[in-house]
């Protein structure tokens, strides 16, 4: 309870603290502000874009960084083949933008988080101790195995995404067993994310579902790089295959820093934002995993929960963020009004969320500034 308490203390800072007349918004460009320059800025590109080794792609390869400021682009640089026209494959950030769209159809009174998830995907008839709070905190308790390329044989995730389960992600998902009891235990699972997309499916009906990203929340940010991968059954594959510029995705952390709302209409509720950003209430911080961000629904959380100090010591503790493979992220720090949005394609763990985090909270949150 002390930890949902501080977790809702968190939103409600997060959600009052903006007043409409001041926000300066995105039109159909980012407005520019001053550009940091100085020491602090040339040693967040030292670590962030190092001399790319494409033949190895060992070490840190970032493809693209956007930092908006308090409504206003302030810095972006890219890499590689990445441009700022690039729509960018965004792998498990497309799980937050997924839980963004499921947060407009909530306010809309389509579902609620405690409905059995069968009652918006008749799959799951057979699993009807889960429910939508489950899915979004990743704890359906489904017997699921989160592997990568490191471990293909077992990995469920491959088995979905590229096998078995590639016409059909959500009904594959659908047919694994319980090993936990729902709710009780944190695993992280692409599958739940999957179902989550197949049950909104349900929830607005054929017609209007694969338009429903770009109706709900899309167009009324002005995203228009966007595109969405839906599987051979015609569900958006919600966990993975979501792609869309740098400078737009940051359209999503500013709908989230402002809480929820978008110029002078809430997109997102409070009450949406309040469970999303709130710690997983079971969940149990793995002294051998560190530096883990904490699961909160379908976003990542930079909170100290059971005991554990929080994972990213150099970013304010209710920074929050949409995590991927690779080293795709986009950063959210409320107190600083700063979104960073990170594209890349990490492959052997050189890169660490918190000393880019501590690099760029110096160079951007408080750097000298020029014309």
């Amino acid at each position: 309870m002390p930890n949902l308490l501080r977790a809702l203390a968190f939103a409600s800072c997060l959600l009052s603290g903006h007043a409409h007349g001041a926000d300066t918004w995105p039109e159909a460009d980012w407005p520019r502000g001053a550009t940091p320059s100085g020491a602090a800025v040339e040693a967040f590109e030292r670590y962030a874009f190092p001399d790319r080794d494409d033949a190895s792609r060992k070490g840190v390869r970032t493809d693209a960084v956007v930092v908006i400021r308090d409504g206003q682009l302030i810095y972006e640089r890219y890499a590689g083949p990445t441009s700022a026209q690039t729509p960018h494959l965004a792998w498990s950030m497309s799980k937050s933008v997924m839980a963004s769209v499921l947060g407009v159809a909530f306010g809309e009174g389509r579902f609620q988080l405690d409905d059995p998830v069968a009652r918006h995907y008749a799959p799951f008839a057979g699993h009807r101790d889960i429910s939508m709070r489950h899915l979004l905190n990743w704890a359906s308790g489904l017997a699921w195995q989160e592997d990568y390329e490191y471990a293909p044989v077992r990995s469920s995730v491959v088995a979905m995404l590229y096998t078995r389960g590639r016409d059909d992600m959500a009904k594959f998902t659908a047919d694994f067993p319980l090993d936990a009891v729902p709710g009780q235990r944190f695993r992280y699972s692409s599958g739940d994310s999957n179902v989550l997309s197949a049950t909104l499916r349900q929830m607005v009906g054929e017609q209007a579902y694969p338009d429903y990203p770009w109706t709900a929340l899309f167009q009324p940010l002005g995203i228009q790089s966007a595109v969405w991968e839906r599987d051979a059954s015609g569900t958006f594959v919600g966990s993975s295959y979501a792609y869309m510029t740098a400078r737009d995705m940051a359209r999503i952390g500013l709908l989230m820093q402002r809480g929820g709302r978008w110029k002078d209409r809430q997109l997102l509720p409070q009450a949406w934002l309040q469970f999303v950003l709130a710690p997983f209430p079971n969940y149990k911080p793995q002294a051998e995993k560190s530096g883990e961000a904490v699961p909160g629904g379908q976003w990542w959380l930079n909170r100290a929960v059971a005991g554990a100090p929080a994972p990213w010591p150099d970013a304010p503790e209710n920074t929050f963020a949409a995590l991927g493979h690779w080293g795709q992220a986009m950063y959210v720090m409320p107190d600083q009004k700063l979104i960073i949005v990170r594209y890349a394609d990490d492959r052997d763990g050189a890169y660490q969320h918190d000393a880019f985090l501590k690099l760029a909270r110096t160079a951007f949150a408080g750097a000298e500034v020029q014309p």
